[in-house]
């Protein structure tokens, strides 16, 4: 197992962001990405690093970049380092499974989520008021029931603090009616294909978000990462039971386990111990096995 990344400082090219896991450089006419061996809980960023996981992040990512072209074109350009310009070649080994180059989009300023199950902070929306986002729901439906049809529901997004819910009326004032309409049904067209792959290897597709960005010519496409345990909540099929906590391949694990904890969901993050670190390792290996088909290889 190689050594952890918490943080990758490329002297020589321009740090252009520094998110929670990632980190995003200006390269030449495109944009390097290089996902951090960082985690984050509740918006706040843990302190130690989780062995590998950037690399398994990155690599279920492009998997799904390269298996949903045939829905909406996406920013990747390459993800193995064999195929990077030689100008990056002393960074390879830092670089390698981590990384990917793509195109300069303009990302939009709201996140396309699509549930299709009650649960998180949808399911807090449910209990105060019938509703998610603005959307009706049928009633008496039970924590982690599979909703009728999955849903559109938009938030906000920040690189610090917390994203916020916001309607589809809401979303329809940011970014305009015509555009909110047709990443809807990208978004949940991309949801089901995602989520009908992902049963065939036992896996529900509780919910999940997506971001896009537009070129230059006008055109948006997908960026960021793409149904990752990360961006998704992902659970086992085989014990799932509407109204029972389910069997999590997401960061529900470090959740559940900070929320034993006395602390406030704000800065410092707690210290997490090392049998903790090491399940979170085991249940994105497993994720990215059942995922991608194959095993991982550090």
């Amino acid at each position: 197992m190689s050594e952890p990344i918490y943080n990758l400082h490329i002297e020589d090219l321009k740090l252009i962001r520094k998110g929670k896991v990632r980190e995003v450089y200006d390269f030449e006419d495109s944009i390097l990405i290089v996902a951090t061996d960082r985690i984050s809980a509740f918006d706040v960023i843990m302190n130690e690093a989780i062995p590998e996981k950037g690399k398994i992040l990155n690599q279920i990512s492009t998997y799904w970049l390269n298996n949903t072209k045939h829905i909406i074109k996406n920013h990747l350009i390459a993800d193995n380092i064999d195929d990077f310009p030689d100008s990056l070649s002393h960074h390879f080994d830092s670089l390698k499974k981590r990384s990917m180059i793509v195109q300069k989009a303009k990302p939009l300023p709201v996140e396309f989520i699509v549930r299709g199950y009650v649960a998180g902070s949808g399911w807090n929306s449910y209990q105060d008021s019938g509703k998610i986002c603005g959307i009706e729901l049928p009633i008496g439906l039970r924590k982690y029931e599979k909703l009728p049809q999955p849903i559109f529901t938009p938030s906000t997004k920040a690189d610090e603090g917390h994203d916020e819910n916001i309607s589809y009326e809401v979303c329809c004032d940011i970014i305009g009616k015509k555009t909110t309409d047709k990443l809807r049904d990208i978004s949940i067209e991309l949801y089901n294909f995602g989520a009908k792959r992902l049963e065939k290897s036992g896996i529900l597709l509780a919910d999940t978000k997506f971001e896009f960005g537009e070129l230059e010519t006008g055109e948006i496409i997908l960026i960021d990462e793409a149904l990752t345990p990360d961006s998704s909540r992902l659970w086992l099929a085989s014990n799932y039971e509407p109204g029972k906590e389910p069997e999590n391949y997401d960061k529900q694990l470090l959740r559940d386990y900070l929320e034993t904890l006395d602390w406030d969901k704000t800065p410092p993050a707690p210290t997490l111990p090392p049998n903790i670190i090491d399940k979170i390792v085991s249940k994105y290996k497993e994720a990215y096995q059942k995922i991608t088909g194959n095993q991982f290889s550090g």
